[in-house]
């Protein structure tokens, strides 16, 4: 974890770019906060507003996204990395016209991705890139060397949260990480499982005010919060998306207006998923 740390001092903020997608890093300070969830949705909504939508399961070994949406993909990262197969075999389609590539099993720890690997994936991906809009890369929850270097390779970052405290101080920890190394000078927030707005508001505040007196060299942006809908759990059982499953649920409603959020930034660049991988192979080494 150290050597990724280190090697973030040489990535600093992305530059903008010209060609190629939004990789936006979904993460979360600790796990079981719905972020997941949250970045399959969020696919789906894209989706329908016309985004061409690739997920890269960057939780590796775990698999989570793919269970979520009801897949089984016949082939993943490891199988490209090391059974040589092509970008396109391990592109799986899902549903709401969006597709995934599955981390899979078998790649628990960042080692082992090999520099040689991560360009290979890169220079496939420079064929490809013109078809697609916004990549959601699911990472790990946590701030282990993994989360870290996906994170930081990533062109933008939303940190999932709920109002539990210990997810408020996880949070926040992935946010001093990231601003001590200058890594993302905007950091967005999705406030997850709210009983009531007021809440999310004040667990924003929390956030916004302990970053403006902390960390002054970082912008925390407010995307949007999800309420606690029992519709949500009854999707997942059935491993559906709930943008499907409940399109006109309080939390699909919610996941709308976040991507009416995120759209409504403009469009953004920072050479798309290439440079992604770019950036991924200068932290890995």
């Amino acid at each position: 974890m150290r050597g990724i740390i280190k090697n973030f001092i040489g990535v600093g903020e992305h530059s903008p770019g010209t060609e190629g997608p939004r990789v936006i890093a979904v993460t979360s300070g600790k796990g079981g906060v719905g972020k997941t969830n949250i970045t399959v949705n969020l696919a789906i909504a894209l989706s329908s507003v016309g985004k061409r939508v690739v997920i890269f399961d960057a939780d590796l070994g775990l698999a989570n996204a793919e269970v979520l949406l009801g897949l089984n993909p016949r082939y993943t990262l490891y199988d490209f990395l090391y059974r040589n197969k092509s970008l396109e075999e391990i592109l799986s389609p899902g549903p709401g016209s969006i597709q995934i590539i599955s981390g899979g099993s078998g790649m628990l720890e960042l080692a082992n991705l090999s520099t040689e690997g991560i360009k290979r994936l890169r220079d496939s991906i420079k064929n490809f890139e013109s078809s697609v809009d916004v990549v959601l890369v699911d990472t790990g929850a946590g701030l282990n060397k993994n989360v870290l270097a996906f994170v930081g390779a990533a062109q933008e970052v939303i940190v999932v949260v709920t109002p539990e405290p210990t997810s408020l101080t996880d949070a926040y920890s992935m946010i001093k990480v990231l601003a001590s190394y200058n890594v993302h000078r905007e950091i967005n927030i999705i406030v997850n499982r709210i009983e009531k707005k007021r809440e999310a508001d004040e667990t924003f505040y929390k956030l916004q005010v302990t970053a403006q007196h902390f960390l002054p060299n970082v912008n925390i942006k407010y995307l949007g919060a999800v309420p606690d809908d029992s519709r949500v759990l009854t999707a997942v059982k059935e491993q559906q998306p709930f943008m499907l499953h409940q399109p006109d649920c309080p939390a699909s409603r919610a996941v709308k207006a976040v991507v009416s959020q995120l759209l409504g930034e403009g469009t953004k660049n920072a050479g798309g998923f290439s440079a992604f991988f770019n950036r991924l192979s200068r932290l890995f080494s």
